[in-house]
């Protein structure tokens, strides 16, 4: 049989962020997956980006959690399942339902939330179930509650192509919605959109914008504010729609009177020219959208950040109408989902909230759960709290990474590892966080798994199996009820497949409420597995079905859920970050997402392709903070917080501005020796939406005294090394590791080396031959191995950072080698053996730097020249700025 040929071709939805992009995946014979964009998908019509088109590349039975294990051996389903269980029964019996917990995830699908929402506030009978959205959403979610009185996005994706302006804050949407960033780019270029960016630093997002306010951080609430006050004082409010449709709003307006533009600028450390220039392209665009993520979400100040944003939308009457409204976009590809059913430790499902007395009336009956929780549980950052001070005796943690995620991130670990019992689903077998587990639970992945999940516009769509899982992988909702089962809830999780659950779950949602609720999919109540099965892309309120329906919007009509109707504007104020600089930490910490890699890397880190981009843990450092702090780019840097401290690359870059750096959030301990950001947050929290400060802290920095800096290639999987700095990435047939020593540490000499490289290839053939060059006088070193042509690994040795080609000797591990090749390896560059393609700068296409530099001195002077020559920038498009960047470097060299 042809392993080329598909056997089946298979609609699904992306596995990354909430855009919620379809997929089409074809498994092949040879269990090969490729994927390609749903052209007949609303969000994403056929683009993926670049992290949605290596999916076909993260399935890999290596690492894989496959089957059952307690303490750390291999175990049956049964004896597992009844051990969490029996667990779980035991600490309720002794200590009460409020004695355990679960932490689930955005990369649960709604059967699976629906299913552990359930059993914890239905039959265990304790609010004890929050979500790592609770990360990156919660702020949002009480913003639109105070607001609006529900949590809900008034908008949909088209409202970005026919806006007028479009203001994008805190949210590098290149990077990290760069299907959506995309769709904006092409409205940009047919319609002459506006596009405001309001965020810290420069970014791929900055490179197609009018105009740019690198605030200072947690300075937002300032600047809407003083929006606000300034629309008031011009006479641009729509005082006839404030009248008939909102509350409130005297009390807003007083809070923001203070905040003139010259406060403002102040405040937010911006020039006063450019602050009001702002304010009169808002006032001028009456179709404006205001697009916010993290950088207003994870904020001690998050909540207000929100409603400071949304006041200025009611007070211009911008709500739920064609083109206009403020707009939630979210991280995750169900963290929507998630909250609509009640993922969230605050809220009860379907977006009834335990205040509401006939809601939670009727969800008791419904579920026919007589231990029905009545008030909120713990938030994440306080479960953890009690998790370390022995409140919590059983914990079950669901697709996610807390001890590299959440704030104070070693404080988690720590209690993590003291809990009495700790249960782990999951994917993948090595985690930091699974470390801690006596019980792991494989579960099964994106393509293996069936249900269904909602993204940012509030749009069902099915994620479909393809393939079977591997081991004995189950489904999240099926190892729940499984254990609710063994706990003696048999009658009430009887549930045959996933569609049994999407069918209870839809017919919740028709339970009557105290207050308006838009929140309602009962439509969907009675849906047949076969129509399950077949279901297209829906949005709510279901005004239809099929993925060509009318977009939905709320509110507009200015009827809002509150119990009187009306929008509430919410009085904001601007308040200084918890954490403050002073002499001993003296500079700002902000931290986010880079292109090309998702969360914790369990599942981009297992793609080739996408490690190419950014291989190592990195800080962004202003070239005037790096003069006074003595640091070199590519050097490595100690940033330290207390007795916490993480160890990372060093860029210099105007990007960031002075005395700021962002160091990414993506490494862990399974990639890199000391890179855990989030070590470096304290657990400050929003004080209504429990949402932890992930953008702002107060640290120090210093050069690292490296004794000599390393990079190696090796076809086998390299073990940790024993030194200062290690960084660890997927190539195409093998892996790359970035190194440095300390002062005090070996290795030292040749001999040394030698047996380094050894330890990092691993076992190697009794055929396999060495080559090697050294110069202890200066500290340089390489060593190549090869067997039969092919090369097994290289280890390059300076005293200054490497500057081996890395793409290109990757590459070499990929093919048989020449001669010739095999020697220019000790070189670390290709010379004229061939050409050297360069450091990746366009994913979707496998352009490097150097070929595109040498576009550009062949006459290709622009990006859209550039991508016309070597097709650069062409797929997702968020390797634009990048690719800007190196057209101008090169007529810098040229001397153009």
């Amino acid at each position: 049989m042809d392993t080329d040929t598909p056997q089946h071709e298979t609609a699904t939805t992306c596995a990354y962020c909430g855009v919620g992009c379809g997929v089409l995946a074809s498994s092949h014979a040879d269990g090969s997956v490729t994927v390609k964009g749903d052209p007949a998908h609303p969000a994403n019509f056929g683009r993926l980006c670049a992290k949605g088109a290596a999916l076909g590349e993260t399935f890999e039975q290596h690492g894989r959690l496959l089957y059952p294990q307690i303490d750390g051996a291999r175990a049956s389903w049964d004896d597992a399942l009844s051990l969490v269980a029996d667990s779980f029964t035991k600490a309720v019996h002794e200590h009460g339902p409020d004695s355990v917990a679960f932490y689930v995830s955005g990369q649960l699908l709604i059967e699976d939330y629906y299913v552990a929402n359930k059993l914890m506030k239905g039959f265990i009978g304790s609010g004890n179930i929050d979500t790592n959205s609770r990360l990156c959403m919660a702020s949002s979610v009480a913003g639109h509650k105070r607001a609006f009185g529900e949590d809900i996005v008034p908008g949909v994706y088209e409202d970005l192509e026919i806006a007028d302006l479009v203001v994008l804050v805190g949210s590098n949407l290149a990077w990290c919605h760069p299907v959506l960033h995309q769709r904006l780019i092409d409205a940009r270029r047919n319609n002459g959109t506006k596009i405001v960016v309001i965020d810290p630093r420069k970014t791929a997002t900055t490179a197609d914008c009018d105009l740019h306010l690198a605030l200072d951080p947690a300075s937002d609430v300032a600047l809407f504010n003083g929006l606000l006050s300034y629309l008031f004082e011009r006479g641009a409010c729509d005082d006839d729609y404030v009248a008939r449709h909102t509350s409130e709003f005297p009390l807003a307006l007083a809070a923001a009177a203070p905040y003139v533009p010259a406060e403002v600028a102040r405040r937010c450390g911006l020039d006063e020219h450019d602050v009001l220039a702002f304010y009169a392209m808002f006032m001028r665009h009456r179709r404006t959208v205001t697009v916010y993520s993290q950088g207003v979400n994870q904020s001690s100040a998050g909540t207000d950040k929100v409603n400071a944003i949304i006041n200025c939308h009611l007070a211009t009457g911008r709500i739920g109408r064609p083109g206009s409204g403020p707009f939630s976009v979210t991280g995750q590809p169900n963290a929507m989902g998630g909250r609509e059913v009640g993922g969230l430790a605050n809220t009860l499902a379907a977006h009834i909230d335990f205040d509401d007395e006939i809601g939670v009336s009727d969800i008791a009956a419904f579920w026919q759960a007589p231990q029905l929780v009545q008030q909120s549980g713990l938030k994440a950052v306080d479960l953890f709290d009690a998790v370390a001070v022995g409140k919590i005796k059983a914990l079950w943690i669901m697709a996610t990474n807390p001890a590299v995620s959440m704030p104070n991130a070693d404080h988690v670990r720590v209690a993590i590892d003291a809990c009495p019992f700790v249960v782990v689903s999951d994917v993948v077998e090595r985690t930091d966080t699974n470390a801690a587990a006596e019980v792991l639970l494989p579960a099964a992945g994106w393509g293996e798994k069936d249900g269904t999940v909602t993204n940012s516009e509030r749009r069902i769509s099915r994620q479909r199996a393809f393939r079977a899982p591997p081991g004995e992988a189950r489904a999240d909702w099926h190892i729940i009820s499984e254990v609710a089962v063994r706990m003696g809830y048999a009658r009430a999780f009887n549930f045959t497949d996933s569609a049994s659950v999407f069918r209870e779950y839809a017919a919740m949602t028709t339970l009557e409420s105290g207050r308006p609720r838009k929140f309602d999919i009962g439509a969907l109540a009675h849906i047949t597995r076969q129509e399950y099965d077949s279901m297209l892309p829906v949005q709510w309120p279901l005004a239809g079905s099929g993925a060509d329906h009318p977009q939905v919007r709320l509110y507009g009509n200015g009827e809002f859920s509150t119990t009187n109707g009306r929008a509430r504007f919410v009085a904001t104020k601007w308040r200084a970050p918890a954490a403050q600089t002073n002499n001993a930490v003296p500079l700002k910490l902000t931290s986010g997402r880079v292109r090309d890699q998702w969360h914790t890397m369990t599942r981009s880190g297992l793609s080739p392709r996408l490690s190419h981009h950014i291989a190592e843990p990195y800080v962004e450092v202003h070239p005037a903070t790096a003069r006074k702090l003595d640091i070199s780019d590519a050097d490595i840097v100690d940033i330290i917080k207390g007795s916490d401290k993480v160890l990372v690359r060093a860029l210099l870059t105007d990007r960031i501005a002075p005395d700021t750096l962002f160091v990414p959030m993506h490494w862990s301990d399974q990639n890199a020796s000391k890179a855990r950001v989030n070590t470096l947050f304290a657990p400050n929290v929003d004080p209504i939406s429990g949402q932890p400060e992930l953008k702002f802290s107060a640290v120090d920095a210093r050069r690292f005294d490296a004794r000599w800096y390393g990079f190696a290639v090796t076809r086998a999987r390299p073990d940790d090394p024993t030194v200062a700095y290690w960084a660890r990435m997927r190539t195409q047939a093998g892996w790359r590791m970035e190194l440095a020593a300390s002062r005090d540490s070996a290795p030292t000499n040749a001999a040394e080396f030698a047996h380094l490289f050894a330890r990092l290839c691993g076992p190697t053939p009794t055929t396999a031959t060495l080559s090697q060059f050294s110069d202890e006088a200066k500290n340089h070193y390489r060593f190549a191995a090869f067997n039969g042509g092919r090369l097994l690994g290289a280890l390059y040795v300076s005293p200054h950072p490497v500057s081996a080609s890395r793409v290109w000797v990757s590459s070499l591990l990929q093919k048989p080698l020449t001669a010739s090749e095999q020697r220019a390896v000790l070189a670390g560059t290709a010379g004229a053996v061939a050409g050297d393609v360069g450091a990746l700068i366009c994913t979707c296409n496998a352009v490097g730097a150097n070929t595109i530099a040498r576009a550009v001195v062949s006459g290709s002077h622009s990006v859209q020249m550039v991508g016309e020559a070597t097709s650069a920038g062409t797929g997702c498009g968020s390797c634009r700025m990048e690719v800007q960047t190196i057209i101008d470097q090169t007529a810098v060299r040229n001397g153009a």
